[in-house]
């Protein structure tokens, strides 16, 4: 079973929503890539925004810009690697 289940996911967006079976908390995903390999980084959000989120999911755009522009790092559920990817 996978620690991270989407519940919402816009490929025009490339941005996930869902729920982490770890801690019961929400998340927000964006894609990324180091060159090697393609994954996800995932960073937590609260329930209201998830609720929001999943309502409609344009409403995370905003949210997800400052993911892939690092601004949101405190917010990482799992720290990435030396080799951090860049947004896809």
């Amino acid at each position: 079973m996978s620690r991270f289940t989407d519940t919402k996911t816009s490929i025009e967006m490339r941005v996930s929503i869902g729920i982490d079976s770890k801690t019961g908390g929400y998340y927000l995903a964006i894609p990324v890539s180091n060159g090697l390999v393609d994954y996800e980084e995932y960073y937590s959000i609260d329930e209201t925004r998830y609720l929001e989120y999943l309502h409609d999911v344009s409403r995370a755009a905003e949210f997800a810009e400052s993911c892939r522009k690092h601004e949101l790092d405190d917010l990482l559920i799992v720290e990435p690697g030396w080799n951090r990817g860049t947004p896809i």
